[in-house]
């Protein structure tokens, strides 16, 4: 089966992107190196193509009471323009998915999902919906860009007659970018300042080259999948597929504040209620290595010389310049401080348990 192709797949090759398959699309996970570019999100700007995250909406009078159902965050405490990270859960209280909802109104909803869940998210959302609403997959009509780093509200600035300074965290407008309309949300997964761009894809190409003009006199680096991998770890933002699925709950992954059981009702709460009640059994905990070593994804991983799962994320921090990563530990044995061992190259090597996450920025806007 031949791999999905974004709007900037032809850009992404003119410009010596390393391609590789990620979740049936054919994606950059490199230009020029991911080192470089990981730390020009840190110092000045990178510029992403997630054009292959999915785009769900949900219309209709009872739009957001069906939303408020079908999350575990509470919508009700975000106004029109704002976004609000949640989740879809199963009945069990596990992970469908981890979204970003953007509210429009009342009668009109607007989520981002996980590019390899999208056509599973879809199905999910379509199946509970209740009342006078309905799921539209409109994956196809959006390209999504995300600048980020210190440097991007200047190199967008530049192509916007919004006023970016007045786009709080986590909050959107429509504007046009390039003179094309465009969803600019404050928002991103690089624990950078930054925004994410959802705009028609035949305005992409246009939008992606303007920005990197734009931001050239500041350093911006077009970033691939690696670098976006390694921003996300050093700031402990989960990985749908490693750090969560539909094997994990929110209270295990340390996203409880996200899962608001204080609501009337939401699918999964009933289990979540319960796992709260008789004690969240495991916890997904922050490791650095003690020795000398890297510890990658799915790594075994030894407690007291006896096997435990395997490192979920794990990888050099160029920003903090450390082995670290996540992994799943029994509750009282995921506290700072706490020692393992982590199978690297055949060998047992020491890791410790630390507090999340690895890496913070100065301030959030």
């Amino acid at each position: 089966m031949s791999l999905k192709e974004t709007a900037l797949h032809a850009l992404h090759i003119e410009a010596g992107g390393r391609m590789v398959d990620f979740a049936g699309w054919h994606m950059p996970v490199q230009y020029q190196g991911a080192l470089k570019e990981h730390q020009a999100v840190r110092s000045a700007a990178g510029l992403f193509d997630v054009s292959h995250m999915g785009e769900i909406e949900i219309v209709g009078p009872d739009a957001a009471s069906a939303v408020q159902r079908l999350t575990c965050n509470d919508l009700s405490r975000i106004e029109d323009g704002q976004a609000q990270y949640s989740a879809l859960l199963t009945e069990q209280g596990t992970f469908v998915d981890d979204i970003v909802i953007y509210r429009f109104s009342s009668q009109r909803i607007f989520i981002c999902v996980n590019a390899a869940n999208k056509d599973k998210d879809f199905d999910w959302i379509s199946s509970n919906l209740e009342g006078q609403a309905r799921a539209l997959d409109k994956s196809s009509s959006y390209s999504q860009l995300a600048i980020q780093g210190p440097k991007a509200q200047s190199a967008l600035q530049q192509l916007t007659d919004a006023d970016l300074s007045a786009i709080r965290y986590y909050s959107f407008e429509m504007a046009a970018v390039c003179g094309a309309e465009a969803l600019i949300s404050r928002t991103g997964y690089t624990g950078e300042d930054g925004f994410e761009v959802y705009s028609a894809p035949d305005a992409a190409p246009g939008i992606w080259k303007a920005l990197l003009e734009s931001g050239r006199s500041d350093g911006i680096q077009a970033a691939g999948l690696a670098a976006r991998n390694t921003l996300r770890l050093e700031v402990c933002f989960a990985l749908y597929g490693n750090d969560i699925d539909d094997q994990v709950t929110p209270l295990e992954a340390g996203l409880g504040w996200i899962a608001k059981l204080d609501q009337d009702d939401f699918i999964g709460r009933e289990a979540l209620m319960r796992q709260k009640e008789q004690g969240v059994p495991r916890k997904l905990a922050a490791f650095e290595m003690i020795d000398r070593g890297i510890a990658r994804d799915g790594f075994p991983v030894y407690i007291n010389g006896e096997p435990y799962g395997g490192v979920r994320s794990g990888s050099f921090g160029p920003t903090v310049e450390k082995s670290v990563g996540l992994t799943y530990l029994p509750a009282d044995k995921a506290k700072p401080g706490q020692e393992f061992e982590i199978e690297v190259r055949s060998k047992r090597l020491k890791a410790t348990v630390v507090k999340k996450p690895f890496y913070k920025r100065d301030q959030t806007p």
